[in-house]
């Protein structure tokens, strides 16, 4: 269900990203069949699965790489199935791909300030005051990143990296956040900051949709879930109904 105000009678709310029935691959290996699924604004939507099951390139797919070769995707009532990645993610689509992919001889600052060229910035002085405004959001949200604004990318932990790699996505200002395993990697107390800010990001008004490999903080933090299995959707639910879900707990955490 969507978070939020609950839409007046005959005023139901649509879908800001919808996946219809997507089929997508690399060369002749198929590692998706007709996914379908839906992402409301304010929500966070979560995609549990096994390795390999298809959960990146979900993600991947949803920004063009690879493309689809069947179905529909549509973000904000627009098809964005056959654009290319540059025009999807000036839509307000930012992928936060795994393994962080900072550029490691840049600065945190040089990093963050990629977030915003990356989208061709006006540089008008209302758009420099709004990219200062969202650059203190970021530091807010991971003081470490205000602590290391001159360090180099490439010398940060790993957590650091995750947090400078979530805030350069931010700096595009995206309406939808879409975050390929965020936890990989990390410590618990570092795993625990990610997940308390990703739940700020999303009071704040961005809308995410998470893989997670970590099925029970996935599942604690989501609105919704949907469980990916060999490149199909076999089960979906709100985030507490799958976390007590007998199916789930024997499957993906642990339990019997």
């Amino acid at each position: 269900m969507m978070t939020g105000e609950v839409p007046a009678a005959g005023d139901a709310p649509q879908p800001l990203l919808v996946v219809a029935g997507i089929g997508a691959g690399y060369g002749a290996i198929e590692a998706l069949h007709g996914v379908s699924l839906e992402v409301y604004g304010g929500e966070i939507v979560a995609l549990i699965g096994a390795n390999g099951a298809g959960k990146s390139s979900l993600l991947m797919t949803v920004c063009a790489n690879p493309p689809a070769k069947r179905g529909e995707i549509f973000f904000a009532g627009q098809a964005i199935t056959r654009l290319p990645t540059h025009q999807i993610a000036r839509l307000g689509i930012a992928h936060v791909p795994e393994g962080r992919r900072v550029f490691a001889r840049m600065t945190v600052a040089e990093n963050l300030a990629m977030g915003r060229v990356a989208l061709s910035a006006d540089g008008s002085r209302a758009a420099q005051q709004e990219d200062a405004a969202v650059l203190q959001h970021v530091y807010q949200l991971f003081p470490r990143l205000r602590e290391r604004a001159l360090q180099r990318a490439g010398t940060l932990s790993g957590g650091e990296q995750q947090m400078l790699a979530i805030g350069r996505a931010l700096m595009a200002r995206p309406r939808l956040l879409l975050l390929d395993e965020p936890s990989l990697g990390l410590a618990p107390q570092i795993m625990g900051r990610i997940f308390a800010a990703l739940r700020t990001i999303a009071q704040a008004g961005t809308t995410i949709f998470l893989v997670e490999q970590n099925a029970n903080q996935a599942l604690q933090l989501a609105d919704r879930a949907y469980v990916l299995v060999n490149g199909r959707i076999t089960l979906s639910g709100s985030g507490q109904a799958l976390l007590v879900s007998p199916e789930i707990r024997k499957a993906y955490l642990g339990g019997h």
